[in-house]
């Protein structure tokens, strides 16, 4: 039985091959498959040098196993139970091969370019969901034609787990970097509007999709000299993490002018606030969420141990209160003295 389905495995691979730089390679992995299998021992598979791509070999084991279920047919009374253990052995076979790569990719992790190889995985990344992010907005902008309501909710929720693994992304990378880093070496002069109006456009739909709404307050003195893309970089995290964690009520961008050349900033959500055992390590990158459920800003912390390392280097703190039942709100002032129009 064991046999029969290999060879019929192979004629099919044969058939309507699968790319792989080492054609040979797949009848060795196939006679491995069948050793592991036959004598229950998955190291067979594992020690084969050199061993076809991950996705050729988890496509071999899914033909050996479609091959071993139509041998259900065979007449003989004891078919079923050796079936059934073939089978068996099978799902451990790739249980040791799904192992083995976990382990393969931790090993690459915890070595010396460890940090190198997860950015590297990471700025990947950003191409095609950036990709995917623009997609979605032009047509939830209809701008490729009309779409009813459900199309736009859809759209929303595509958007909104797009742009949080886009952030995700952006804040491994910038923590790579240190964080603290910015990119402009000296205050330029800016909008206020224009930087809240960029921060409400990108969270709208983030919004939308939660029947939620974004309100906005400004100081009277528009134009300022400061640190353009920190802020804004700090504004949006901030703003995403409350729309993340709030499901009624509003989120809340204010500027307020303290002085003639100092505003304060804060962004309030009405959510359930944060849970006093969280706050000890709620600025420490990579910390794990130990319950569900809890008001926490990302399974690793990325976000903000990263706004704050910004605020940091504006020269600010971020401040932070929570109350259950009120929400949270997170501030900071900064020096943002007029500038002259130009």
């Amino acid at each position: 039985m064991l046999t029969a389905a290999i060879r019929r495995a192979e004629e099919r691979w044969e058939s309507d091959p699968a790319d792989t730089e080492d054609p040979d390679s797949v009848p060795r992995a196939l006679a491995a498959i069948g050793l592991a299998v036959d004598r229950r021992f998955p190291r067979y598979l594992l020690s084969l040098e050199p061993r076809p791509p991950r996705l050729v070999t988890q496509r071999l084991l899914t033909l050996v196993q479609s091959e071993l279920l139509r041998s259900w047919s065979d007449a003989s009374p004891h078919a079923p139970l050796r079936l059934l253990r073939h089978l068996k052995a099978l799902e451990d076979v790739r249980d040791a091969l799904d192992r083995d790569a976990s382990e393969q990719f931790g090993a690459q992790l915890g070595g010396a370019n460890g940090l190198d190889f997860l950015v590297q995985i990471v700025h990947d990344l950003r191409s095609p969901l950036t990709s995917i992010l623009f997609l979605a907005e032009t047509l939830m902008q209809e701008r490729s034609g009309a779409v009813n309501e459900r199309q736009r909710r859809q759209l929303g929720l595509i958007y909104s787990a797009a742009f949080g693994l886009s952030s995700l992304t952006s804040d491994t990378i910038e923590l790579s970097r240190g964080g603290d880093q910015l990119a402009d070496d000296r205050p330029t002069p800016l909008s206020v509007t224009e930087l809240l109006d960029s921060v409400c456009d990108i969270v709208r739909p983030i919004a939308a999709e939660k029947g939620l709404t974004v309100g906005v307050s400004l100081p009277a003195t528009d134009l300022r000299l400061g640190h353009a893309l920190a802020l804004r970089r700090v504004l949006l995290n901030l703003t995403t993490n409350a729309l993340k964690f709030t499901e009624r009520g509003s989120v809340d961008i204010m500027a307020t002018e303290q002085s003639p050349t100092r505003v304060t900033f804060s962004v309030r959500d009405t959510g359930p606030g944060i849970n006093p055992e969280a706050l000890a390590s709620l600025f420490h990158p990579f910390r794990r969420s130990a319950k569900a459920g809890r008001y926490l800003f990302s399974g690793t912390g990325l976000g903000l141990a990263l706004t704050r390392r910004l605020v940091r280097a504006m020269g600010s703190e971020l401040c932070l209160e929570t109350r259950p039942g009120w929400g949270t709100q997170f501030w900071f002032d900064l020096e943002l003295p007029p500038a002259d129009p130009v």
